[in-house]
């Protein structure tokens, strides 16, 4: 049960958000004249599983403190180096969790159920990682946000996924799998930070990704639990036709 088991949550909030064509802050954009990282915190505070999460800031930080409050716990990103070098950047914060669930300040759309189910899952399983992903059932519509924004999830013949491969790296068959992967993940702590110390930044952006750990944690055995989502909760702002494109759908 989740009562005697400590869960910590991390929110990456710190980007700029340039493609956002705005002054403030990314997370404080209003979706629908609301920062879009109220819609998160009112879902990590109505699912009641961490008291006082942890929000890593960079850009603007001291407006985005001065918006949100005292309410939570915060962590400085000095530099742009990736998500897994952001959630390093929370170390001081999750070193005593038994586990550290990772939210995105611009995906407003999780609920406090998914945040329940992602954490009881983790602790009910005792592996190194829990994730969610999206089934589809297909990329038409407004689905084809998804085609080539999102990872695929490649499983075996018995359903143990085998790894979360980039668009960009997908073959054309895989490019078809309709699974894909919205990249909020359940660690144990001790290894979350073990293996973020160990990341490495061999990419073309020179960035430590937190998505790395999906596929060090295969190449160690270590077996990876799931649970499914509804589509509408992965949407992510990135640019301003997405936030557009958001308004929509959610309306």
């Amino acid at each position: 049960m989740l009562s005697s088991y400590k869960v910590k949550i991390v929110i990456l909030a710190g980007g700029k958000g340039t493609r956002m064509q705005h002054d403030l802050p990314k997370v404080l954009i209003p979706l629908q004249s609301k920062p879009m990282i109220q819609y998160l915190l009112r879902s990590v505070e109505q699912s009641a599983i961490c008291e006082k999460p942890c929000i890593v800031i960079g850009y603007a930080r001291e407006l985005v403190k001065k918006e949100l409050g005292d309410k939570y716990y915060y962590a400085v990103q000095e530099e742009q180096l990736g998500t897994g070098h952001a959630v390093l950047c929370a170390e001081k914060y999750i070193k005593d969790a038994d586990s550290v669930l990772v939210l995105y300040g611009d995906n407003p759309y999780i609920t406090p159920e998914t945040i329940q189910k992602l954490a009881q899952k983790h602790s009910e399983s005792k592996n190194k990682i829990t994730m969610a992903t999206v089934q589809l059932p297909d990329f038409k519509d407004w689905r084809a946000f998804f085609y080539k924004n999102f990872s695929r999830i490649i499983r075996d013949k018995n359903g143990k996924i085998l790894k979360s491969t980039e668009f960009r790296d997908a073959s054309d068959e895989e490019k078809k799998v309709t699974e894909v992967n919205p990249c909020y993940f359940c660690f144990n702590a001790k290894w979350l930070l073990k293996e973020l110390k160990a990341l490495k930044n061999n990419n073309v952006q020179k960035e430590y990704y937190l998505t790395d750990l999906v596929k060090i944690a295969i190449q160690k055995k270590e077996n990876i639990e799931s649970i499914i989502i509804n589509p509408n909760e992965a949407l992510a702002i990135n640019s301003k036709d997405e936030l557009e494109l958001v308004e929509r759908i959610m309306m």
